[in-house]
C-alpha cells in the first residue's frame, strides 16, 4: 500500500498541537498535581491529559500508525507500523512546573526509522514551528533556516555556562555566547529559526524529545546527530539515542562532536550510577 504524504498529516498533528496547547495554557501557574518518575523527573496531571487528548485526536484520526509517548506505556506494537506518533505532550515539565514559557508539545512523525514530520508548540508564547518532508520549515507560517556557523569562537549555543566552564574538560571551551532553554523540542526548533548556531547535549536523548525538532532542523536544511556524528533513528526498539548535537550544519557540527569525543558512552554512565546506588543500598 503506498502511503500518502506526511505532508498530508500536518493539518492533523497541527489542530492537535493548538489544542493541547490551549489545555496547557489554560493550566499554567495554577496548582497542579506532581508525581516524580524516578531518573526521568516529574510529570503532572496536565501532562497525562494531554497525552490522552492527544491519543485521542492523532491516533483516533490515524490508528493504523505506531504510537510513542513519554505518558503512555510502550507496548512495542508500534515496531511493526510503517510510520509512529512520536510525542512529549509537554517537553520540558520543569518549565511548566517553575511558570517559565520553555515548554512545548512536541508532536513528530516517523517513517521507517526516519522522522518525516515536527510540529513544535511554545503555547505560552504562541510559537508555532513545523516543518518535514514536503513541509517547509516555518515559524508561525513565516519561512525560516538556520545559521551555517563555521568556527567554535563565540558561537551562539543553547547550553548552561557551568557546564561549559567545567575545569575537567580536556581543552577548555573558546568563548561563548550561551543561553538555556529546558526543552529539547524547542531548543532544536529555535535552532532550525536560526535563533542560535548549536545545542550540545550528552546523555541518553529520548526519541519524543528530539522526533519533532529533528524533522524540522533537517527540514531546513540544519543537521541532527549523536554524540559520535551518526543521524538519529527513530521507532527504534530502544527509543534513546547516544546524546544529540543539533547544529545549522557546516563546520561548527564536527567542531562540537570533536570536542566529546572523550566522554563515555551513556551505557557506561548509567552502570556507573547503578553501582554506586547497588553500593549505597548495601
Amino acid at each position: 500500500m503506498t502511503l500518502p504524504s506526511a505532508a498530508s498529516d500536518l493539518p492533523l498533528l497541527e489542530a492537535a498541537a493548538r489544542e493541547a496547547g490551549a489545555l496547557a495554557r489554560a493550566t499554567f501557574g495554577a496548582p497542579v498535581e506532581v508525581w516524580q518518575k524516578g531518573a526521568e523527573g516529574p510529570v503532572t496531571e496536565v501532562d497525562l491529559a494531554i497525552d490522552k487528548l492527544l491519543t485521542e485526536r492523532l491516533r483516533g484520526a490515524r490508528p493504523e500508525y505506531g504510537w510513542l509517548s513519554e505518558e503512555t506505556a510502550d507496548s512495542g506494537e508500534r515496531l511493526g507500523k510503517a510510520r509512529c506518533f512520536i510525542v512529549d505532550p509537554i517537553d520540558g515539565t520543569r518549565a511548566f512546573l517553575a511558570h517559565e514559557p520553555q515548554f512545548c508539545i512536541s508532536i513528530g512523525l516517523s517513517e521507517g526509522d526516519k522522522a518525516v514530520l515536527g510540529v513544535v508548540y511554545n503555547p505560552i508564547l504562541d510559537e508555532m514551528f513545523v516543518g518535514g518532508d514536503g513541509v517547509a520549515p516555518m515559524l508561525n507560517g513565516a519561512p525560516i533556516a538556520p545559521t551555517k556557523r563555521g568556527p567554535l569562537e563565540n558561537a551562539r549555543l543553547i547550553g548552561r555556562k557551568r557546564f561549559y566552564a567545567d575545569t575537567r574538560w580536556p581543552r577548555p571551551w573558546p568563548p561563548l555566547d550561551l543561553e538555556w532553554r529546558l526543552s529539547i523540542a524547542y531548543r532544536l526548533s529555535l535552532i532550525a529559526a536560526g535563533q542560535f548556531d548549536g545545542a550540545l547535549m550528552p546523555g541518553f536523548k529520548n526519541e519524543w524529545d528530539t522526533a519533532a525538532g529533528t524533522a524540522i532542523l533537517e527540514a531546513a536544511g540544519g543537521r541532527v546527530s549523536d554524540m559520535y556524528g551518526a543521524p538519529l533513528l527513530f521507532n527504534q526498539p530502544d527509543p534513546r539515542a547516544p546524546g544529540a548535537i543539533a547544529t545549522g550544519g557546516g563546520e561548527l557540527h564536527a567542531l562540537l562532536i570533536d570536542r566529546i569525543q572523550h566522554l563515555p558512552h551513556p551505557r557506561e554512565w548509567e552502570a556507573a550510577i547503578a553501582a554506586a546506588q547497588s553500593k549505597e543500598a548495601t
